[in-house]
């Protein structure tokens, strides 16, 4: 009876021991540095994650509202005074650039007056690929800026699970090391390292996990948007072509 309390305890005091707090407490440096580094890619990760899904929400409210006014206004002048109250839409944006270079061209050299239209002010013009060079490059920008910081997403999915790794190898290394000095192979000897090597491998899996979830989601988003950019791109081109640009 006494044998088996002694060993009901011996057994609690193990189990508190080789907790994932006391391995962590009892790591080398060289592993809890790198469990610090992978807890603050996570964390960074998930600010990100927040705030690109903040971000998306913003874009996609603005983008349907823009639209709405841009099909059922009377002209573009009317929509480009309008404009600026979707400062966070990227199709606002891309339309803003096509029309300024619009008006540029009309009042460049290269409007041109409709014959039998003496002194009116009905120009027909020429030079529509630089209304298209202005939206691509608009396109560019926007697409650019919802891009912004996925890097770190997609660098924390790839990298993660082999930082975890390095910290498994450092603990198994450790371990052994402690198996050579003290001559002993027992659990008592080899369960710090081996924990603190499990640890590093959660962790690192932990902080990859949802960075990879979050990259392909986001990017899938970004398709979504790029798709509409350039379906707008298209209509727009297709509404200056036919009202102020000359035929072929």
């Amino acid at each position: 009876m006494f044998m088996n309390v002694a060993y009901a305890q011996t057994s609690a005091s193990v189990k508190v021991e080789t907790g994932a707090l006391h391995a962590i407490a009892s790591a080398s440096p060289v592993v809890q540095l790198t469990l610090l580094a992978l807890v603050a890619m996570s964390v960074v990760c998930w600010a990100i994650i927040f705030q690109k899904r903040k971000q998306f929400q913003i874009i996609e409210k603005s983008d349907e509202e823009f639209l709405d006014v841009f099909w059922k206004a009377n002209s573009l002048d009317e929509v480009f005074e309008d404009a600026d109250k979707y400062i966070d839409s990227p199709v606002a944006h891309c339309f803003k650039s096509g029309f300024k270079e619009l008006q540029r061209l009309a009042d460049s050299d290269l409007a041109q007056k409709l014959p039998g239209s003496a002194g009116e002010a009905n120009p027909k013009l020429v030079g529509l690929d630089n209304i298209t060079r202005a939206l691509r490059k608009s396109t560019d920008l926007e697409i650019a800026n919802l891009e912004n910081k996925l890097n770190f997403l997609a660098t924390t999915g790839s990298t993660g699970p082999f930082i975890g790794l390095f910290g498994t190898v450092w603990g198994i290394m450790g371990a052994f090391h402690k198996i050579g000095a003290t001559g002993m192979a027992s659990l008592a000897v080899v369960a710090p390292g081996i924990s603190e090597a499990l640890i590093a491998t959660a962790i690192g899996l932990a902080a990859a996990i949802p960075a990879v979830v979050a990259y392909n989601h986001f990017l899938s988003k970004i398709k979504k948007r790029e798709l509409e950019l350039s379906n707008f791109n298209s209509d727009f081109l297709n509404i200056v072509k036919r009202n102020f640009f000359k035929e072929n």
